[in-house]
Protein backbone atom coordinates (compact mmCIF):
# COMPACT_ATOMS: atom_id res chain seq x y z
CA UNK A 1 0.00 0.00 0.00
CA UNK A 2 1.64 2.98 -1.23
CA UNK A 3 1.75 5.85 2.08
CA UNK A 4 1.33 9.31 1.94
CA UNK A 5 4.91 9.97 2.70
CA UNK A 6 6.05 8.57 -0.32
CA UNK A 7 6.40 10.42 -2.86
CA UNK A 8 7.23 13.49 -0.04
CA UNK A 9 10.33 11.31 1.55
CA UNK A 10 11.39 10.70 -2.26
CA UNK A 11 11.32 14.83 -2.67
CA UNK A 12 13.07 15.19 0.17
CA UNK A 13 15.60 12.84 -0.42
CA UNK A 14 17.20 14.59 -3.80
CA UNK A 15 17.67 17.46 -1.68
CA UNK A 16 18.94 16.31 1.82
CA UNK A 17 19.48 13.29 4.26
CA UNK A 18 15.99 12.30 5.68
CA UNK A 19 15.01 11.36 8.89
CA UNK A 20 12.03 9.35 8.76
CA UNK A 21 10.28 8.50 12.69
CA UNK A 22 7.17 7.62 14.17
CA UNK A 23 5.33 4.47 15.88
CA UNK A 24 6.57 1.03 15.62
CA UNK A 25 4.84 -0.88 12.82
CA UNK A 26 3.43 2.22 11.46
CA UNK A 27 4.81 1.15 8.47
CA UNK A 28 8.31 2.96 8.15
CA UNK A 29 10.35 -0.24 7.20
CA UNK A 30 7.60 -0.96 4.56
CA UNK A 31 7.86 2.54 3.10
CA UNK A 32 11.41 2.33 3.38
CA UNK A 33 11.85 -1.25 1.05
CA UNK A 34 9.25 0.69 -1.32
CA UNK A 35 11.86 2.99 -2.33
CA UNK A 36 14.59 0.81 -2.16
CA UNK A 37 12.50 -1.57 -4.77
CA UNK A 38 11.88 0.92 -7.22
CA UNK A 39 15.45 2.86 -7.11
CA UNK A 40 17.93 0.01 -5.97
CA UNK A 41 20.39 0.37 -2.55
CA UNK A 42 20.95 -1.07 0.74
CA UNK A 43 19.37 -1.51 3.63
CA UNK A 44 20.55 -2.21 7.00
CA UNK A 45 19.32 -2.58 10.50
CA UNK A 46 21.30 -1.79 13.78
CA UNK A 47 19.49 -4.23 15.47
CA UNK A 48 20.77 -7.38 13.29
CA UNK A 49 24.30 -8.12 14.31
CA UNK A 50 25.40 -8.91 10.84
CA UNK A 51 23.70 -5.41 9.56
CA UNK A 52 25.75 -3.71 12.78
CA UNK A 53 29.27 -4.92 12.11
CA UNK A 54 28.80 -3.61 8.53
CA UNK A 55 27.44 -0.24 10.00
CA UNK A 56 29.91 0.41 12.62
CA UNK A 57 33.17 -0.02 9.71
CA UNK A 58 30.97 1.91 7.19
CA UNK A 59 31.22 -1.33 4.80
CA UNK A 60 27.75 -0.94 2.83
CA UNK A 61 28.45 -0.33 -0.85
CA UNK A 62 29.59 3.40 -1.88
CA UNK A 63 27.68 2.61 -5.24
CA UNK A 64 23.79 2.21 -3.46
CA UNK A 65 21.62 4.60 -4.69
CA UNK A 66 19.71 4.91 -1.54
CA UNK A 67 21.45 3.97 2.15
CA UNK A 68 18.61 2.86 4.58
CA UNK A 69 19.98 2.79 8.56
CA UNK A 70 17.12 1.73 10.35
CA UNK A 71 17.69 2.38 14.37
CA UNK A 72 20.72 4.12 14.07
CA UNK A 73 19.68 5.80 17.26
CA UNK A 74 20.89 2.63 19.02
CA UNK A 75 24.98 3.59 18.27
CA UNK A 76 26.94 5.27 21.38
CA UNK A 77 27.09 8.71 19.76
CA UNK A 78 25.23 8.38 16.60
CA UNK A 79 24.77 11.80 15.92
CA UNK A 80 28.08 12.68 15.15
CA UNK A 81 28.94 9.63 13.69
CA UNK A 82 26.16 10.33 10.93
CA UNK A 83 27.15 13.61 10.48
CA UNK A 84 30.52 12.69 9.34
CA UNK A 85 28.96 9.75 7.30
CA UNK A 86 26.64 12.07 5.62
CA UNK A 87 29.16 14.58 4.94
CA UNK A 88 31.71 11.88 3.34
CA UNK A 89 28.95 10.21 1.27
CA UNK A 90 29.27 9.74 -2.37
CA UNK A 91 27.50 13.23 -3.67
CA UNK A 92 25.24 10.89 -5.87
CA UNK A 93 23.87 8.28 -2.77
CA UNK A 94 20.47 9.12 -0.79
CA UNK A 95 20.53 8.61 2.66
CA UNK A 96 17.54 7.86 4.89
CA UNK A 97 17.34 7.34 8.45
CA UNK A 98 14.33 5.85 10.34
CA UNK A 99 14.00 4.57 13.77
CA UNK A 100 11.81 4.50 16.91
CA UNK A 101 10.32 7.18 18.73
CA UNK A 102 13.76 7.70 20.81
CA UNK A 103 15.39 8.41 18.23
CA UNK A 104 13.05 11.46 17.08
CA UNK A 105 13.23 13.18 20.81
CA UNK A 106 16.77 12.81 20.35
CA UNK A 107 17.19 14.57 17.11
CA UNK A 108 15.72 17.77 18.53
CA UNK A 109 18.79 17.83 21.14
CA UNK A 110 22.04 19.54 19.92
CA UNK A 111 22.82 20.99 16.22
CA UNK A 112 25.42 17.92 14.91
CA UNK A 113 22.85 17.41 12.51
CA UNK A 114 21.63 21.45 11.70
CA UNK A 115 21.10 22.20 8.11
CA UNK A 116 21.36 18.60 7.03
CA UNK A 117 18.22 16.43 7.00
CA UNK A 118 14.47 16.84 6.60
CA UNK A 119 12.24 15.25 9.34
CA UNK A 120 9.24 13.45 8.69
CA UNK A 121 6.83 11.91 11.03
CA UNK A 122 4.91 9.00 9.81
CA UNK A 123 1.64 8.21 11.38
CA UNK A 124 -1.32 5.59 11.14
CA UNK A 125 -4.01 5.70 8.25
CA UNK A 126 -6.67 8.43 8.50
CA UNK A 127 -9.77 8.36 6.39
CA UNK A 128 -8.54 10.69 3.86
CA UNK A 129 -5.75 7.94 2.94
CA UNK A 130 -8.15 5.25 3.31
CA UNK A 131 -10.33 6.81 0.39
CA UNK A 132 -7.24 7.80 -1.39
CA UNK A 133 -5.96 3.59 -1.45
CA UNK A 134 -9.36 2.01 -1.47
CA UNK A 135 -11.84 4.20 -2.55
CA UNK A 136 -13.76 3.51 -0.11
CA UNK A 137 -16.58 6.10 0.93
CA UNK A 138 -15.46 8.56 3.85
CA UNK A 139 -18.61 6.73 5.82
CA UNK A 140 -17.16 3.65 5.07
CA UNK A 141 -13.49 4.92 5.66
CA UNK A 142 -14.05 6.27 9.20
CA UNK A 143 -16.39 2.85 10.45
CA UNK A 144 -13.36 1.11 9.19
CA UNK A 145 -10.80 2.57 11.18
CA UNK A 146 -13.42 3.07 14.63
CA UNK A 147 -13.27 -0.92 14.06
CA UNK A 148 -9.45 -1.61 13.46
CA UNK A 149 -7.50 1.49 13.85
CA UNK A 150 -4.90 3.24 11.79
CA UNK A 151 -2.12 0.76 11.99
CA UNK A 152 -1.80 -0.87 8.53
CA UNK A 153 -1.78 -4.58 9.74
CA UNK A 154 -4.84 -4.12 11.49
CA UNK A 155 -5.99 -1.99 9.09
CA UNK A 156 -5.73 -4.81 6.22
CA UNK A 157 -6.49 -7.48 8.26
CA UNK A 158 -8.76 -10.13 6.95
CA UNK A 159 -11.27 -10.32 10.20
CA UNK A 160 -11.73 -8.31 13.88
CA UNK A 161 -9.90 -11.12 15.44
CA UNK A 162 -6.70 -10.71 13.35
CA UNK A 163 -6.82 -7.11 14.45
CA UNK A 164 -7.10 -7.53 17.92
CA UNK A 165 -5.15 -10.76 18.00
CA UNK A 166 -2.13 -8.11 16.55
CA UNK A 167 -3.30 -5.43 18.95
CA UNK A 168 -2.83 -7.68 22.11
CA UNK A 169 0.90 -8.45 20.88
CA UNK A 170 1.77 -4.73 20.00
CA UNK A 171 0.73 -3.45 23.32
CA UNK A 172 2.33 -6.21 25.59
CA UNK A 173 5.28 -6.17 23.17
CA UNK A 174 5.98 -2.01 23.35
CA UNK A 175 5.78 -2.22 26.75
CA UNK A 176 7.74 -5.07 27.58
CA UNK A 177 10.84 -4.79 25.68
CA UNK A 178 10.96 -0.60 24.44
CA UNK A 179 10.62 0.89 27.61
CA UNK A 180 13.74 -0.52 29.18
CA UNK A 181 15.26 1.33 26.53
CA UNK A 182 13.81 4.27 29.04
CA UNK A 183 13.50 2.80 32.43
CA UNK A 184 14.41 0.26 34.75
CA UNK A 185 13.26 -2.97 34.71
CA UNK A 186 11.46 -3.18 38.06
CA UNK A 187 9.34 -0.64 36.59
CA UNK A 188 8.22 -2.26 33.28
CA UNK A 189 5.51 -3.98 35.18
CA UNK A 190 4.04 -0.04 36.83
CA UNK A 191 4.35 2.07 33.35
CA UNK A 192 2.06 -1.13 31.54
CA UNK A 193 -0.55 -0.73 34.66
CA UNK A 194 -0.51 2.88 33.81
CA UNK A 195 -0.17 3.02 29.83
CA UNK A 196 -3.81 0.48 30.71
CA UNK A 197 -5.23 2.80 33.17
CA UNK A 198 -4.97 5.35 30.41
CA UNK A 199 -6.98 3.65 28.39
CA UNK A 200 -10.05 4.65 30.16
CA UNK A 201 -9.17 7.90 30.82
CA UNK A 202 -8.81 8.98 26.97
CA UNK A 203 -10.08 12.76 26.65
CA UNK A 204 -10.21 13.89 30.13
CA UNK A 205 -7.49 16.28 31.83
CA UNK A 206 -5.51 14.26 33.21
CA UNK A 207 -4.62 14.21 37.02
CA UNK A 208 -1.36 12.51 37.75
CA UNK A 209 -1.93 13.35 41.20
CA UNK A 210 -4.47 11.29 41.29
CA UNK A 211 -3.63 8.40 39.09
CA UNK A 212 0.00 8.39 41.48
CA UNK A 213 -1.93 7.80 44.42
CA UNK A 214 -3.99 4.63 42.83
CA UNK A 215 -0.40 3.54 41.96
CA UNK A 216 1.40 3.99 45.16
CA UNK A 217 4.13 6.59 43.14
CA UNK A 218 4.88 9.97 43.46
CA UNK A 219 3.66 12.49 40.77
CA UNK A 220 7.15 12.91 39.11
CA UNK A 221 7.55 9.33 38.60
CA UNK A 222 4.39 9.36 36.77
CA UNK A 223 5.00 12.42 34.94
CA UNK A 224 8.13 9.98 33.57
CA UNK A 225 6.47 7.24 32.82
CA UNK A 226 3.91 9.54 30.78
CA UNK A 227 6.91 11.12 28.78
CA UNK A 228 8.35 7.55 28.20
CA UNK A 229 4.42 6.59 26.52
CA UNK A 230 4.70 9.78 24.83
CA UNK A 231 8.26 9.17 23.20
CA UNK A 232 7.52 5.54 22.14
CA UNK A 233 4.89 6.42 20.40
CA UNK A 234 1.94 4.95 22.48
CA UNK A 235 0.14 8.00 23.01
CA UNK A 236 0.45 11.53 22.80
CA UNK A 237 -0.04 14.64 24.88
CA UNK A 238 -2.73 17.88 23.64
CA UNK A 239 -2.27 20.58 26.53
CA UNK A 240 -4.08 23.67 27.05
CA UNK A 241 -4.00 26.91 25.20
CA UNK A 242 -2.56 29.66 26.68
CA UNK A 243 -3.90 32.86 25.03
CA UNK A 244 -5.51 35.21 26.89
CA UNK A 245 -8.38 32.65 26.91
CA UNK A 246 -8.51 33.16 30.96
CA UNK A 247 -6.47 33.56 33.77
CA UNK A 248 -7.46 30.57 35.34
CA UNK A 249 -6.92 27.94 32.04
CA UNK A 250 -6.56 24.64 33.83
CA UNK A 251 -2.81 22.71 32.99
CA UNK A 252 -3.74 19.32 32.98
CA UNK A 253 -2.57 17.37 29.86
CA UNK A 254 -5.38 15.44 27.87
CA UNK A 255 -3.94 12.09 26.69
CA UNK A 256 -5.38 9.88 23.13
CA UNK A 257 -3.86 6.42 21.75
CA UNK A 258 -2.09 6.86 18.23
CA UNK A 259 -4.21 3.26 17.58
CA UNK A 260 -7.32 4.13 18.50
CA UNK A 261 -8.30 0.31 18.86
CA UNK A 262 -6.64 0.33 22.29
CA UNK A 263 -9.40 3.18 23.92
CA UNK A 264 -11.74 1.56 26.30
CA UNK A 265 -14.70 3.27 25.85
CA UNK A 266 -17.85 4.14 23.76
CA UNK A 267 -18.16 5.02 20.18
CA UNK A 268 -18.08 8.76 20.99
CA UNK A 269 -14.93 8.76 22.84
CA UNK A 270 -13.01 6.15 19.84
CA UNK A 271 -14.58 8.80 17.55
CA UNK A 272 -12.50 11.57 19.83
CA UNK A 273 -9.61 9.67 20.32
CA UNK A 274 -9.78 9.39 15.91
CA UNK A 275 -10.06 13.08 15.47
CA UNK A 276 -7.40 13.82 17.43
CA UNK A 277 -5.23 11.23 15.77
CA UNK A 278 -6.26 13.18 12.52
CA UNK A 279 -5.72 16.35 13.63
CA UNK A 280 -1.94 15.65 14.95
CA UNK A 281 -1.34 14.45 11.93
CA UNK A 282 -2.74 17.43 10.03
CA UNK A 283 -1.00 19.87 12.34
CA UNK A 284 2.33 17.57 11.92
CA UNK A 285 1.92 17.70 7.81
CA UNK A 286 1.97 21.33 8.40
CA UNK A 287 4.88 21.82 10.58
CA UNK A 288 6.95 19.18 8.69
CA UNK A 289 5.70 19.58 4.72
CA UNK A 290 5.01 22.71 4.52
CA UNK A 291 7.07 24.36 7.83
CA UNK A 292 4.25 26.08 9.55
CA UNK A 293 4.52 26.58 13.51
CA UNK A 294 1.48 24.30 13.50
CA UNK A 295 0.29 23.01 16.93
CA UNK A 296 -2.46 21.05 18.15
CA UNK A 297 -4.28 21.86 21.97
CA UNK A 298 -7.60 21.70 23.42
CA UNK A 299 -9.50 24.65 25.79
CA UNK A 300 -10.94 24.53 29.08
CA UNK A 301 -11.34 26.54 32.36
CA UNK A 302 -12.21 26.62 35.76
CA UNK A 303 -15.60 27.73 35.14
CA UNK A 304 -16.41 24.78 33.12
CA UNK A 305 -16.19 25.54 29.45
CA UNK A 306 -14.47 23.25 27.59
CA UNK A 307 -13.88 22.59 23.40
CA UNK A 308 -11.93 19.50 22.63
CA UNK A 309 -9.37 20.90 20.13
CA UNK A 310 -7.95 24.11 19.01
CA UNK A 311 -5.61 24.23 16.01
CA UNK A 312 -2.90 27.07 15.91
CA UNK A 313 -0.18 28.72 13.94
CA UNK A 314 2.21 31.25 15.23
CA UNK A 315 0.47 30.85 18.67
CA UNK A 316 -2.13 32.25 17.12
CA UNK A 317 -5.57 30.17 17.14
CA UNK A 318 -6.81 29.59 13.65
CA UNK A 319 -9.69 26.52 14.67
CA UNK A 320 -11.99 25.58 17.56
CA UNK A 321 -13.43 22.04 17.12
CA UNK A 322 -15.88 19.93 19.01
CA UNK A 323 -16.65 16.42 18.54
CA UNK A 324 -20.20 14.55 19.24
CA UNK A 325 -21.50 11.35 18.21
CA UNK A 326 -25.48 12.60 17.10
CA UNK A 327 -25.47 15.95 18.88
CA UNK A 328 -25.94 18.69 16.40
CA UNK A 329 -27.14 21.38 18.54
CA UNK A 330 -23.73 23.96 18.84
CA UNK A 331 -22.12 23.18 21.90
CA UNK A 332 -22.14 26.34 24.39
CA UNK A 333 -18.18 26.39 25.02
CA UNK A 334 -17.53 26.41 21.48
CA UNK A 335 -20.13 29.53 20.73
CA UNK A 336 -18.43 31.31 23.41
CA UNK A 337 -15.07 30.92 22.47
CA UNK A 338 -15.44 31.68 18.95
CA UNK A 339 -17.38 34.60 19.64
CA UNK A 340 -14.20 35.79 21.90
CA UNK A 341 -11.13 35.02 19.85
CA UNK A 342 -13.00 35.56 16.33
CA UNK A 343 -12.09 35.99 13.61
CA UNK A 344 -11.26 31.85 13.24
CA UNK A 345 -12.71 28.52 11.79
CA UNK A 346 -15.30 26.82 14.87
CA UNK A 347 -16.30 23.61 13.43
CA UNK A 348 -18.34 20.79 15.81
CA UNK A 349 -17.24 17.72 13.95
CA UNK A 350 -20.82 15.21 14.40
CA UNK A 351 -20.31 11.35 13.81
CA UNK A 352 -23.84 11.04 12.74
CA UNK A 353 -24.76 14.17 10.74
CA UNK A 354 -26.22 13.79 7.62
CA UNK A 355 -25.08 17.23 6.11
CA UNK A 356 -23.16 20.19 6.64
CA UNK A 357 -24.66 23.92 7.16
CA UNK A 358 -24.34 26.94 9.14
CA UNK A 359 -25.72 27.80 12.89
CA UNK A 360 -24.28 31.20 13.55
CA UNK A 361 -20.89 31.61 14.09
CA UNK A 362 -20.70 27.66 13.71
CA UNK A 363 -20.32 25.42 11.35
CA UNK A 364 -21.42 21.63 11.78
CA UNK A 365 -19.95 19.12 10.03
CA UNK A 366 -19.94 15.08 9.56
CA UNK A 367 -17.38 13.37 10.79
CA UNK A 368 -16.65 11.86 7.48
CA UNK A 369 -16.78 14.82 5.30
CA UNK A 370 -14.36 16.88 7.93
CA UNK A 371 -11.81 14.48 8.09
CA UNK A 372 -11.84 13.79 4.58
CA UNK A 373 -10.88 17.72 4.29
CA UNK A 374 -8.12 17.44 6.41
CA UNK A 375 -4.39 17.56 4.67
CA UNK A 376 -3.05 14.15 4.88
Amino acid sequence: MKRYLDDRVRADLSRKMVFLTGPRQVGKTTLSRQLLEQQGGQYLNYDVPADRALIVHQRWSPQAPLLVLDEIHKMPHWKTWLKGTYDGKPAQQQLLVTGSARMDTFRQGGESLAGRFFGLRLHPISVREWCEQTGATPEAALTHLLERGGFPEPCMAPDNEQAERWRRQYFDGLVRNDVLEFSRVQEVNAIRLFAQMLRSRVGSPLSLASLARDLAVSPVTLKKYLDILEALYIVFVVRPYHDNIARSVLQSPKVYFYDTGLVEGDEGLRFENLVATALLKHVQWQHDVQGKEAALHYIRTKDGAEVDFALSDKGQLTHLVECKLSDEKPHRALQRFAQEKAPLQAVQVVRNARHSYTLGDIQITPGPTYLMGLLA
